[in-house]
């Protein structure tokens, strides 16, 4: 069995653990401290025997461990491991030396995008447009100056004859991911340029930012 069918394998187990409404509630007040069995038992009001079967599953998958109280030594106290919910996401996917951010126009969210991106990955990031248009719009770039990214001096470009094998694509509107087949990811973001107000740029803005979030800490550079 190879390592990302285990990885899957693992998750499922995890995700099976968290499915029960008591076991996620003991996690959730796992977060804030380390319990005792009774406390679990008292905030749950449910019998001991349950209590001591859903801390056998959640020790099981790694996700809690149990140690004996220095005080009274009849008691034990349960601690949310710190990595216990780390690999509950999908696994990192190396290989990219460079992201492309593509829109039709590349005169706002893949503009945005490939500040964001290079803002927080050690990846870099370029941008184009399956129709570039001739100026970044003024949406995007104030909407990037008020959190403290720069886009002046930016030319959209087009996208024919600059994606490489190695890059990983990612297209952020509807037209250019239907014209552009060969994306490796398209994110589906509405595009703010007709609506020209600055609460549709900062919409675009907060979807891009989370979506780069989300994905930074999974794409690594090649070894």
């Amino acid at each position: 069995m190879n390592a990302e069918r285990l990885s899957l394998e693992r998750r499922a187990r995890k995700h099976a653990a968290l499915a029960d409404p008591a076991r996620l509630r003991m996690l959730d007040l796992l977060t804030l401290g380390d319990l005792s069995p009774t406390e679990l038992r008292e905030d749950l009001d449910l019998p001991s025997n349950l209590i001591a079967h859903h801390l056998k599953v959640l020790a099981r998958e790694g996700l809690i461990s149990r140690r004996r109280s220095e005080g009274d030594g009849r008691r034990t106290y349960v601690t949310l491991l710190p990595d216990g919910l780390a690999d509950l996401d999908p696994a990192a996917s190396a290989g990219a030396q460079r992201v492309v951010f593509v829109c039709s126009a590349n005169s706002a969210r893949s503009q945005l995008a490939q500040a964001l991106w290079n803002d927080v990955s050690e990846i870099p990031a370029v941008s184009a447009g399956t129709h570039p248009a001739a100026a970044v719009a003024p949406g995007a770039l104030a909407a990037a100056a008020r959190h403290g990214l720069d886009l002046t001096g930016i030319t959209p470009q087009q996208i024919a004859g600059l994606v490489r094998d190695t890059d990983f694509v990612i297209t952020v509107c509807d037209r250019a991911h239907e014209e552009f087949t060969a994306a490796s990811a398209h994110w589906s973001v509405p595009d703010p340029v007709p609506v020209a107000t600055d609460e549709a740029f900062e919409a675009a803005f907060a979807d891009l930012t989370a979506r780069v979030g989300r994905l930074a800490p999974r794409l690594l550079a090649p070894a």
